[in-house]
């Protein structure tokens, strides 16, 4: 079985990767961290990975750091790209039958599916449960999201392509639709998008700095907007979506559902 190498583009968000870490941890053979010295709108930013002793000397953790500004005319959606394919660039110590999986870090997969994992087409998608602001705050509109992808590294070409262009719908396409690729595997049951567990201030400043430039101004990334729009329990972009409350049970990542009270201030 080829390895699993578990593969993220990081801004500051050093909680949920943790909480990624410690969910995913004792089934992954390697993590990949890619950091950037700028936000994709191409200003200067901080290095905000926790590289203290938890991960500083951890054999699983291999930390890359895009240190020059990304090319000049580039757009936000171009240096999104550009950061995922620097991730691709540094993959060389990956095997042909080593499994490359691609998240957000909050997107986090199942670990029930990673145990004994197994591909049988090229690509796969996993379909995950999501949630907002809360770990318990529940999504109904966006579930089920199309978050973590999965190929063998021997048929990775471009992440951002995996990204963008592999959908569910793939996996539906008549054998005619050539321009399309098919071979998609879709892992019902697939995890958690637990999207904005943060402050408002620090939501306030992912809006401000991330690819949707249309969610960047004071309609949406106010603090004081974003504040009780969590209180409401309605979504950021105005779309009359309102998440539902519900209990943490099994259906939870297992390592929540076992040290609940370390992650309190995220559970309503």
């Amino acid at each position: 079985m080829g390895k699993i190498i578990d593969c993220i583009t990081f801004f500051d968000n050093n909680y949920i990767f943790d909480f990624r870490y410690n969910v995913i941890n004792e089934l992954v053979d390697k993590f990949v961290i890619c950091e950037s010295l700028y936000d994709h709108k191409n200003n200067l930013k901080n290095r905000n990975f926790d590289l203290t002793e938890k991960y500083k000397n951890n054999s699983k953790i291999k930390y890359l750091l895009l240190k020059k500004p990304f090319p000049k005319n580039n757009n936000e959606w171009q240096n999104q790209a550009f950061q995922r394919e620097f991730i691709l660039k540094n993959l060389d110590f990956a095997k042909d039958d080593d499994f490359i999986f691609f998240s957000d870090p909050d997107e986090i997969p199942n670990p029930k599916i990673l145990k004994d994992f197994n591909l049988e087409k090229k690509y796969g998608i996993f379909l995950q449960n999501f949630y907002n602001y809360y770990f318990n705050l529940f999504n109904p509109y966006e579930t089920p999201w199309e978050g973590t992808r999965v190929c063998k590294k021997k048929n990775l070409k471009s992440i951002d392509f995996m990204r963008q262009k592999i959908n569910k719908k793939n996996a539906y396409y008549k054998f005619f639709r050539i321009d399309k690729e098919r071979s998609v595997e879709i892992f019902d049951d697939g995890g958690w998008h637990f999207n904005n567990l943060m402050s408002p201030e620090d939501i306030s400043k992912k809006l401000k700095t991330y690819a949707h430039i249309e969610y960047s101004n004071d309609e949406y990334s106010s603090v004081s907007v974003i504040k009780k729009k969590i209180i409401e329990k309605i979504d950021l972009f105005n779309r009359g979506e309102k998440y539902e409350t519900v209990e943490i049970d099994s259906s939870f990542p297992q390592y929540l559902v076992e040290n609940i009270e370390q992650y309190s201030d995220y559970i309503l």
